[in-house]
């Protein structure tokens, strides 16, 4: 299938707008398809999925902006692909929407849109590209040029996404990796020894597990380990299904959660479990992590949300999409990474876990300001703000009490700088019932990392006025997780996996996107009625 882009449509003699009356019309223009129309549509770049296709000349693809269009649609209006494509044929606001009003028949079926994301997630999985994210954060970009939104005014927030998947007990757990292997070794004509062989039985699963409670579920589970060893060596001897999905997750959950001892295979402790919130939680999701998060347990991904802000409305104007095991820092670093130089200056604000000298470090070298509303961790005393280091900092050249160090070292060990004072500049200070220093023979000795001078100058400036109107300002972000779990339904994506839940997950940004759109856009409709009315 080659490439085809869909730049210009042309409306022809049979376009169903003509065939509306003049009281249709002006509903039409009126409604959220005018909008999308206008503003969502053209924003929306082909280009960026040319990958997808072949170079050689052959049948043409289905216009891609049409199917990206649509898939925004369908988050937005909470269709199903069945619904959306039943809407397409017979609802002229969707024909509309996606310039399609021309056409003798609509160019998606019940298949089209899930080749789509077949082959953009299999480009993904090969080369590592995001092609959804590139093009929601580039149609997000003109949209906040039409808005009027600068990059000047940022704020930062995080989300737990849910798989959506049950969270399994360990019985359950073994039971189920190691049913699905049994069913796959039958289907490709391996024969089960018989006492595995009921678990390709219909009603199994509960014979197994609800039915036997002569057994504890902890003996019931060391039964279904040694079914399951049986089958890792009758594998092994056949040596066809070392590359189903099957065998490698239970090969990969006898190593999570068991262990060899003296000879012989036992379940591990919940001390002995290795990296347990990497663990496998469900073989319907082999990808989703576990977290604790404000005393809550969490199954899944994380998001992360860039807003930007103006006078006239906000916009998500950049996100990302990880396992919920990814820090809040390290979503920061990410972003900050790719930015530009800001010529004019800009601040990002968001909560205490994305802070961090090196970000600090990374935003200021943009011209941005980074703030962040809250602290975490271990408060340092505020008299170690007025510490001044090197520009490394590695260096102590000077303490609160304006002394300088006799010598100093830096200990990259504990990233700390190990400074010595004269003894008698010490014992006259202010500060060192507070500072604590370590007073030695002939000299004082003290340590101080630039860090902990960072995050003292952190809470002196949280006691500003101008702190407070930044913490006022970020709590608007707080809206976007709360959203996009209402309206889009974000824990329950229908997809498993990082990458397919992701690429949902991009959708639904864009979607929220143009729900901010179709709000700007009534304001001004409104604002020129009452200018025409007055």
């Amino acid at each position: 299938m080659a490439f085809v882009s869909n730049d210009s449509q042309q409306i022809s003699l049979n376009d169903s707008t003509f065939n509306l009356t003049e009281r249709e019309k002006r509903v039409l223009e009126k409604s959220w398809a005018k909008v999308f129309a206008d503003k969502v549509f053209p924003a929306i770049d082909e280009k960026i999925f040319s990958v997808l296709y072949s170079e050689k000349a052959s049948r043409p693809n289905t216009p891609v902006n049409v199917i990206i269009g649509a898939l925004i649609l369908k988050e937005a209006l909470g269709d199903t692909d069945d619904e959306l494509v039943e809407a397409l044929m017979f609802d002229i606001r969707y024909q509309y929407a996606l310039h399609t009003t021309s056409y003798k028949e609509q160019p998606l079926s019940d298949r089209t849109l899930s080749r789509f994301r077949a082959r953009v997630l299999a480009y993904e999985t090969e080369h590592d590209v995001d092609l959804i994210h590139e093009c929601v954060v580039k149609m997000a970009k003109e949209i906040s040029e039409f808005m009027q939104i600068s990059p000047d005014m940022q704020r930062m927030d995080s989300l737990m996404v849910a798989a959506n998947i049950k969270n399994l007990s360990l019985l359950e757990l073994f039971y189920t990796c190691t049913a699905n292997l049994a069913k796959i070794m039958d289907s490709k004509g391996a024969t089960l020894p018989e006492e595995q062989h009921h678990y390709i039985e219909k009603d199994d699963l509960n014979k197994c597990i609800y039915h036997k409670r002569n057994l504890d579920a902890t003996e019931r589970t060391i039964v279904v380990m040694h079914d399951a060893e049986k089958l890792i060596e009758l594998c092994d001897k056949n040596g066809d299904f070392d590359d189903t999905s099957e065998y490698q997750l239970l090969i990969r959950l006898l190593k999570e959660r068991t262990i060899i001892d003296d000879g012989k295979r036992r379940l591990r402790s919940k001390d002995e479990v290795e990296k347990p919130s990497e663990a496998l939680m469900n073989p319907s999701d082999s990808e989703a992590t576990f977290r604790y998060k404000a005393g809550e347990k969490n199954i899944g991904y994380v998001g992360n949300i860039v807003e930007s802000v103006g006078d006239t409305g906000s916009l998500i104007t950049d996100y990302a999409y990880e396992c919920n095991t990814y820090a809040d820092n390290q979503f920061m670093k990410d972003y900050l990474d790719n930015q530009s130089k800001y010529p004019d200056g800009a601040y990002l604000v968001a909560d205490g876990a994305y802070s961090g000298e090196q970000n600090s470090a990374i935003a200021e070298s943009h011209n941005l300001k980074l703030v962040t509303t809250n602290f975490t961790g271990r408060k340092p005393d505020e008299i170690y703000a007025d510490f001044i280091f090197t520009d490394d900092g590695h260096y102590l050249i000077q303490c609160k009490n304006n002394c300088k160090p006799m010598e100093c070292t830096y200990d990259s060990g504990n990233d700390r700088s190990v400074a010595y004072f004269e003894t008698r500049a010490c014992q006259s200070c202010p500060y060192k019932d507070i500072c604590k220093p370590r007073f030695l023979k002939n000299k004082v000795r003290k340590e101080v990392s630039w860090k902990a001078v960072g995050r003292a100058k952190q809470l002196q400036y949280m006691k500003t006025d101008e702190f407070s109107k930044y913490a006022r300002f970020r709590n608007g972000v707080e809206a976007i997780p709360s959203l996009l779990r209402r309206r889009y339904k974000v824990d329950k994506i229908p997809a498993h996996g990082k990458f397919r839940t992701r690429l949902h997950f991009g959708f639904k940004i864009a979607a929220l996107d143009f729900q901010k759109l179709l709000c700007y856009s009534n304001s001004l409709d409104n604002c020129a009625s009452k200018s025409e009315i007055a």
